[in-house]
């Protein structure tokens, strides 16, 4: 909401500051400014220093699916003409890698239906030859993604 309206809406800097985000001194100073007849200050955009390879960088955020990193990416910038800072740059590319949206693989650990599946392990522990076959129970489901070996044991 714009800060004027917020003002003519509530009518209290403190209530139009908490509507816009801001604090009620600036609220109060937008208002003064207006009485004023001055015309809205905004700022000017001020290019970065990094706008010249934006492009690059996302291209090579979505070839790499969000994983590349800024010290890795820099050479290839150096050789594409930036000449700004390595801070600027790692910059850069976090904005980049926050807008990518990151549509990877979601991994779930496996948790068995009771009954469903019949778990087998063997190997051997000091010298002696172990088989385990576990069915699956409510115990066992709720920890099967920490069970180990002598855990599943327990269960039986």
């Amino acid at each position: 909401m714009d800060i004027v309206h917020a003002y003519q809406e509530l009518g209290s800097y403190r209530a139009a500051a908490a509507v816009c985000g801001t604090t009620a001194k600036t609220v109060k100073r937008v208002l003064a400014r207006r009485a004023a007849g001055e015309a809205e200050n905004r700022r000017a955009i001020v290019p970065r220093n990094t706008d010249g390879v934006t492009e690059l960088i996302a291209a090579r955020v979505r070839a790499s699916d969000g994983r590349i990193s800024a010290k890795r990416l820099l050479p290839t910038a150096r050789a594409a003409g930036y000449t700004g800072s390595e801070r600027s740059f790692r910059r850069a590319v976090a904005r980049a890698k926050a807008a990518w949206p990151g549509k990877r693989r979601t991994y779930r650990p496996w948790v068995p239906t009771p009954g469903d599946y019949l778990v087998i392990d063997w190997g051997t522990e000091a010298g002696v030859q172990i088989f385990c076959a576990v069915l699956a129970t409510e115990a066992a489901a709720t920890h099967a993604s920490r069970l180990t070996v002598r855990e599943a044991l327990a269960y039986l």
